[in-house]
């Protein structure tokens, strides 16, 4: 009886732990190495955009009028799913002419605006080396990412940065290993997920915080007799090792909770982000946490968010109106919250998606999985208002296409997009390797899209 008491007053005293998210991920038992800290260093954050589902870039980023194609082509090949021209925000990439997603006006405004502080980053993948349609269609599965249309695989790899395997950790946590030393004697771990436990900011020696979005306190069991007494049981030497372990790991996370509400604690944004959007609510979490990384004593951060929907097989239209309108304005409300408390060239966002989709509809007024897509990144860092990559060619069947429907074969790897940010975050060149392990197998490893 007294071992059962015991686990149900855990219990319940976990479950008021509104913060228990702040516990890092279960079985990275290790704390960072405690390596001196250059106190001068200028602080920098990377703030991972994921969009669960596969996001139809398609839509997203349309060509109007350029040297190799046009709007017509983009509408042959989208068929029932076609935006209509006259809709479109009107972008200039040098003297071409694209069109964002209607939905998206507000990172529309950011790109066009003088010294601009968004750039698109056009058909980015995962892939194992540079290949063609032909390649492709070779049959050699060494050269294709394993499981290539899967939800749950290419999530995986497109967190970790690994096409031929399960990692363990990923590419955020890889990073943030890296660069450990520089957030030594921390009040609260380097990397932050508002969107619960996430592959990308697990690292082999770093671990990720989870806090939950919107709360205003972090830590909440109800009273201080209450915290006391869990404070008193997790502390309890049982002698069974897992037990400990746990009990450890709750007891760092009770207190980076604490360290965290207290850092909080009467700080506000000046800037108004939009209600009823998930992920307006955490990227505003995340700017108040930027706004304390001093007292905090972080260098270096990396945050993961999360909005989901884009597995749009039915009915997408409708569907990602309304995604692209949120992801829209609260990337603008963010990027508006660094600039308010003058941290916006310290702060880089970017969007990440598992895959991209076909060109071509489905019978559901919807589109299936495919391979490459387009994605964003913002802040005050980034070389704006223009293209990297390489735009596709959107020939249903051509040099491109994986297949015949518009699987868009990426020009751009992850490892490439990743690494250029890696870079610009503070990683040695020497080093990236030990982050993008698949990074040896392409020319470019910095798109220059960050100065």
């Amino acid at each position: 009886m007294l071992i059962r008491s015991r686990r149900e007053f855990l219990r319940d005293a976990v479950r008021s732990v509104s913060a228990a998210g702040a516990l890092g991920a279960m079985g990275k038992f290790g704390e960072m190495n405690a390596l001196a800290v250059n106190a001068n260093l200028p602080y920098q954050a990377l703030v991972c955009i994921y969009l669960a589902g596969g996001n139809d870039g398609h839509n997203m980023v349309i060509p109007v009028t350029t040297t190799q194609q046009n709007y017509s082509l983009y509408q042959q090949g989208r068929g029932g799913l076609a935006l209509a021209q006259g809709s479109l925000v009107p972008v200039h990439n040098g003297n071409d002419t694209y069109g964002l997603h209607p939905k998206l006006a507000e990172l529309g405004a950011l790109y066009n605006q003088g010294a601009s502080p968004v750039a698109v980053v056009a058909n980015v993948g995962m892939l194992v080396k540079q290949i063609d349609r032909n390649l492709y269609n070779s049959n050699n599965s060494a050269i294709v990412p394993n499981a290539l249309f899967s939800h749950s695989d290419q999530s995986s790899q497109w967190q970790t940065s690994i096409p031929t395997g399960l990692g363990s950790t990923g590419w955020g946590g890889r990073v943030a290993d890296q660069l450990a030393s520089l957030n030594a004697g921390a009040k609260f771990p380097a990397m932050a997920s508002t969107s619960g436990a996430s592959l990308f900011v697990t690292g082999q020696q770093s671990f990720a915080a989870t806090v939950p979005a919107g709360t205003a306190q972090l830590l909440n069991v109800g009273n201080q007799a209450r915290l006391l007494g869990l404070q008193q049981l997790v502390t309890f030497d049982n002698g069974l090792q897992l037990v400990q372990a746990s009990n450890s790991t709750l007891t760092r996370g009770l207190n980076y909770a604490s360290s965290l509400n207290a850092a909080l604690n009467g700080v506000t944004l000046t800037t108004a982000f939009p209600a009823n959007n998930p992920l307006a609510t955490q990227l505003q979490t995340v700017a108040r946490i930027i706004k304390v990384q001093n007292t905090l004593g972080l260098s270096r951060q990396i945050f993961f968010c999360q909005l989901g929907g884009f597995d749009t097989h039915g009915s997408q239209l409708v569907q990602q109106d309304a995604l692209l309108q949120q992801l829209s304005q609260a990337m603008a409300a963010f990027y508006q919250a660094t600039v308010d408390i003058g941290m916006q060239n310290a702060v880089t966002t970017f969007t990440s998606s598992e895959f991209g989709r076909t060109l071509t509809p489905n019978s559901g007024g919807g589109t299936d999985h495919a391979w490459g897509s387009h994605h964003f990144v913002m802040g005050g860092g980034v070389k704006g208002g223009k293209f990297y990559g390489q735009f596709p060619d959107l020939h249903v069947g051509g040099p491109n296409d994986a297949n015949s429907r518009g699987t868009l074969i990426p020009s751009t790897s992850v490892d490439q997009y990743a690494a250029t940010m890696a870079t610009w975050f503070g990683v040695q060149p020497q080093n990236l390797g030990s982050v993008f392990p698949n990074l040896a197998n392409f020319n470019q490893t910095d798109l220059g899209f960050l100065g």
